[in-house]
């Protein structure tokens, strides 16, 4: 299929309205954060797997930035066929050249050129004014149109810049030729309330913004990332830029695994379709994980250790008798197991679920010492393993062996 009929049949697929879009940035966003670098075959590797996880759009990279990055980039566009590959670029010519190059053995291409909007970065950053912004905009996605016809547009700051003049942008690049506008919450200042209001005012006043899709792409620095993209989608966007893990500058991106199961666990009031394949969210972490060595916090939702764990004696009685009670998914969808753990706050329910799961059959007086000795175990260290409770099983079973020939 040639380029530009690729490029026309991405087009028209984005635009169905149940369709949610993936454009994992994992690579270039979440690779950038302070301790999350990879080398160029972890880089492959990854992004092997997230074609698996079944994303729309693999950002692969910032090719400007380095000879590495933008060697990293061209491979990833020669070995990854089914997702689109994108490349960052700014709004200059050097980079969207770099970018253009690095993405030629793509099968489906996109250049993701960007510039700032805002007063406070136009002023104190780039130190330009509003005028050369758009004359900036116009070369951009006119230059990335010349490598193909998939360019996405970002207005960096785009929710503290002044509407008028972000509509003006918006309204500019589109002319150019533009598929996609992305308007980032860069900083993570928004609440949902102002996100939502916030696309809902851009589509109100771009005239031409029915011709491309929008997207979104969230921060979490008040920790409202995921919240603030599904409230933009609920306003009308359908791409969120995410990363694996919620990896990304400062304190993260929108983590991809919640708003992907947000979709599926709330059908009624997102009621959006996306490619992703749930069941390799947990491979795709631990992969991203052991490529870092930066570990995902015990309590992280969907992938983190404790996510399906259950340790109060009244949550495992309930999950015992119907995973339902506290369980709102099945863990088995994400790619792990339900487990019951034992410790100080664990109920005899549990262990005698853990002691048949290991093959014993406890009588009540057995089950109700082995349940006295998990606790004061417990008390002095923070879980108990197989291991342990094995030993205190059979030592107990000794134990009571013993009483009865001395009666």
């Amino acid at each position: 299929m040639a380029e530009d009929e690729t490029a026309s049949y991405w087009y028209e697929e984005q635009m169905a309205t149940d369709k949610l879009y993936i454009f994992d940035t994992t690579l270039r966003d979440g690779e950038q954060s302070p301790g999350f670098s990879m080398n160029t075959n972890e880089k492959i590797r990854l992004a092997h797997q997230i074609e698996t996880l079944g994303v729309d759009i693999i950002e692969a990279g910032f090719p400007i930035a380095s000879d590495d990055d933008a060697h990293a980039v061209k491979l990833v566009a020669a070995e990854i066929r089914t997702p689109v590959i994108a490349a960052l670029a700014r709004c200059i010519p050097a980079d969207i050249e770099r970018a253009g190059e690095s993405l030629k053995p793509a099968a489906r291409s996109r250049i993701h050129t960007f510039i700032a909007t805002s007063d406070l970065h136009l002023e104190r950053k780039l130190r330009i004014s509003r005028d050369d912004c758009i004359e900036a905009v116009v070369a951009a996605v006119k230059q990335a149109r010349q490598y193909t016809n998939d360019v996405e547009f970002s207005a960096e700051d785009a929710t503290r810049s002044d509407m008028d003049f972000l509509c003006t942008v918006i309204e500019t690049a589109i002319a150019m030729g533009a598929t996609t506008i992305n308007l980032p919450d860069t900083v993570g200042y928004c609440t949902p309330e102002e996100i939502e209001e916030f696309f809902i005012e851009i589509q109100e006043k771009v005239a031409n913004i029915d011709n491309v899709v929008l997207s979104t792409h969230c921060h979490d620095d008040l920790g409202l990332a995921v919240a603030n993209s599904l409230a933009a989608v609920r306003a009308g966007v359908r791409q969120v830029e995410c990363t694996i893990n919620g990896i990304g500058e400062r304190a993260g991106n929108a983590a991809l695994e919640e708003i992907v199961m947000a979709t599926r666990v709330k059908p009624d009031r997102l009621p959006y379709e996306t490619e992703v394949v749930t069941t390799e969210f947990f491979r795709t972490s631990q992969m991203l994980t052991e490529f870092t060595h930066e570990s995902v916090q015990a309590n992280k939702a969907i992938v983190g250790r404790n996510a399906f764990a259950h340790e109060a004696g009244i949550h495992q009685d309930g999950v015992i008798k119907d995973r339902r009670t506290y369980e709102i998914m099945n863990p088995e969808d994400v790619g792990v197991e339900s487990t019951l753990v034992l410790g100080k706050h664990s109920g005899r329910h549990a262990v005698k679920k853990q002691c048949e799961d290991q093959g014993y059959e406890l009588s009540r007086f057995e089950l109700d010492r082995v349940y006295r000795e998990v606790i004061s175990l417990a008390d002095r260290q923070k879980s108990i393993s197989e291991t342990d409770l094995s030993s205190i099983v059979e030592n107990t079973q000794i134990s009571m062996v013993t009483d009865k020939g001395e009666a």
